[in-house]
């Protein structure tokens, strides 16, 4: 820390208790000066011979026959007085960081100007500011500090002006030229090091990171943060990830993480003025310099504390860009007064909204304007849009859960996103089957069109073995998930048997592949038919699946509750008719069975009655 001593003589200014100040000397005191509560008893002469403002107030005291002065509002209140009275009498004063600018606001009251006398004490402090403060980051976030309680006179000084400006232009240096030590005790600078690790220069020192500046501002209230951050957004030399980061330590430094906390009548007001001031700050590429999940914190906080609207729309708008980086947990967000149920879910169907018209109208500029790179672009839209897949079945099964959840806002939400954003139905059925276990009072109407969201064809094997023997799923889903299970181990088997010397690789490529499409979504279910996995191994290296497939089918189908091997049996029947009669098979279903695998219904057909008649 900088500092500067005035004067050369000893201090020779006592206390007489907590309100007494006199000088200790031969000669009498001849004045009393009172400053809020404290009463100095001082000399004339020094006094005059420096401050313009005590020569006034003397001779109208002289004039009154009065020999007490009052002091009125005084910056700094005596301890600053107390510095400018040891200045005229010639005493040690020392100035730093922290009294600085109550000096210099004191010495602007008294008048201690050049035109009483040469070097008074505004012109020293005004060098000790300009070649040492605010050449010091840390003294100049000090000095910013206590300018809080100093003003106005620290604004019409223009000192806090000039400590944002000099903290500002310090955040724009290159972090490669950064000497000066920084974040009070998380770094130290290489000359630091050197000295308090005893390292050698030749030892590589860790270099600077961007965001060194960030931890250190973090300290100021929040309206000196906010000039001193568009300042430094001003100036346009700040990346907007690093200016994310900044306000993301802010927001934890200060925001409480208890609700009660947040929402409580002594902090509502400041921590409402908090969100929408840190807000008001996001960079200006629409937030997309700060993660995701910041944002969407950011938003449940600013709901809890009742934020202005333009706060909210603000950062909805900013999630809407980014809505495929969040996480199913950032997406709980608590419902208010008057919703029922436990999560907030028209707020993530509105935000969900807001990143499908981003995606539709970015495609749009892509094929209007960028024809030679509208493979790239779709590349790379499709990707996020395959995140949001997974992002709304996952929060789906998560809101499942609450019985308050209306059909419609289920239904709704899962239908909000393409059809090629879900190329696995996993987890969608997850969904699905947690919905009609916490539902038991749907009817049958309402059951069957919650499963009306669910293609089982892109259902993996795992997912498929545990809807056919669920009893919560309508019949005619079970019907189409053993009947397309059939027809994809007929097209297995008939793969296998076309490839007779690669069966085996095939046959372990299929099962990973089904576990790693089916892992994330579906683990129970892993559980639940590991026998069958089992059993698949063994026969795989027995080596018999090319020749007894139909009898492993029938043996499958053993493990099946009795009213999917019901079901089971009367598919068989049917298979055996339908190379005859197709019409059949789609009577009473618009998903009809035969329209699973279409052009193979003949090869299937004939594949089906081969296995009846090995089974009889």
């Amino acid at each position: 820390m900088k500092f500067m001593k005035l004067g050369s003589k000893p201090d020779a200014l006592q206390s007489d208790g907590k309100s007494i100040r006199y000088i200790s000397s031969e000669l009498a005191t001849d004045i009393i000066i009172t400053v809020g509560e404290v009463k100095f008893h001082l000399h004339k002469f020094p006094l005059l011979s420096k401050s313009n403002s005590l020569q006034k107030l003397l001779s109208k005291a002289n004039e009154e026959n009065a020999d007490e002065i009052q002091l009125d509002d005084f910056p700094g209140g005596p301890k600053a007085f107390e510095i400018c009275a040891k200045f005229c009498y010639g005493m040690t004063v020392t100035l730093n960081a922290y009294n600085v600018v109550a000096a210099r606001c004191a010495a602007e009251y008294l008048e201690m100007t050049e035109d009483i006398d040469r070097g008074n004490l505004i012109f020293k402090i005004e060098v000790f500011l300009t070649s040492s403060i605010f050449r010091s980051w840390k003294d100049s976030i000090i000095v910013l500090q206590t300018t809080k309680s100093l003003l106005p006179w620290a604004e019409d000084l223009k000192i806090v002006g000039r400590c944002i400006d000099s903290i500002a232009s310090k955040t724009s240096v290159d972090p490669a030229n950064i000497t000066w030590s920084y974040t009070y005790n998380r770094k130290l600078s290489e000359l630091d090091k050197i000295v308090e690790d005893k390292i050698t220069p030749q030892e590589k020192i860790e270099p600077v990171p961007k965001d060194w500046w960030v931890e250190d501002i973090c300290e100021l209230d929040i309206d000196l943060y906010k000039r001193v951050m568009i300042t430094v957004k001003s100036k346009g030399r700040m990346d907007g990830v690093v200016i994310g980061e900044a306000l993301k330590i802010y927001a934890v430094r200060w925001l409480p993480d208890s609700v009660d906390a947040l929402v409580s009548d002594a902090h509502a007001w400041r921590n409402k003025s908090l969100v929408e001031t840190i807000v008001c700050l996001l960079p200006c590429d629409n937030g997309m310099g700060c993660s995701c999940s910041f944002l969407l914190k950011l938003l449940k906080v600013a709901i809890l504390v009742e934020a202005d609207e333009s706060s909210r729309g603000q950062l909805m708008k900013s999630i809407g860009l980014k809505f495929h980086e969040a996480s199913v947990k950032d997406l709980l967000i608590p419902a208010r007064f008057p919703q029922n149920t436990k999560y907030d879910v028209d707020l993530v169907q509105d935000l969900l909204n807001l990143y499908m018209t981003n995606i539709k109208g970015s495609r749009d500029v892509v094929v209007e304007e960028k024809k030679d790179r509208a493979n790239d672009e779709s590349i790379l839209g499709q990707r996020s849009l395959l995140n949001v897949g997974k992002l709304v079945d996952g929060y789906l099964g998560e809101i499942a859960h609450d019985p308050n959840l209306s059909l419609s806002s289920f239904v709704a939400l899962s239908q909000s996103i393409p059809e090629f954003a879900r190329p696995n139905h996993d987890g969608l059925y997850r969904a699905i089957d947690v919905y009609l276990k916490e539902h038991p009072s749907l009817t049958k109407s309402e059951r069957k069109n919650i499963c009306g969201l669910m293609d089982v064809k892109k259902l993996t094997v795992e997912a498929s073995m545990h809807a056919a023997q669920n009893e919560r799923l309508p019949l005619r889903v079970v019907v189409q998930v053993l009947y397309f299970e059939q027809v994809r181990a007929a097209s297995n088997a008939r793969a296998l048997g076309n490839s007779p010397h690669n069966s085996t690789n095939t046959h372990v490529n299929g099962d990973e592949e089904c576990a790693k499409s089916g892992g994330e979504s579906c683990q129970s279910l892993d559980n639940q038919m590991c026998h069958m996995k089992i059993r698949d191994e063994q026969l795989q290296k027995n080596g018999k699946l090319n020749k007894k497939s139909s009898k492993n089918s029938r043996s499958g189908m053993q493990l099946l509750p009795s009213r999917s091997r019901r079901i089971f049996d009367k598919l068989w029947i049917v298979g055996k008719g339908q190379g005859e009669n197709r019409s059949s098979e789609t009577s009473g279903s618009s998903n009809s069975p035969t329209s699973v695998v279409p052009g193979d219904t003949k090869s299937s057909g004939s594949s089906l009655r081969h296995r009846r008649h090995s089974i009889s």
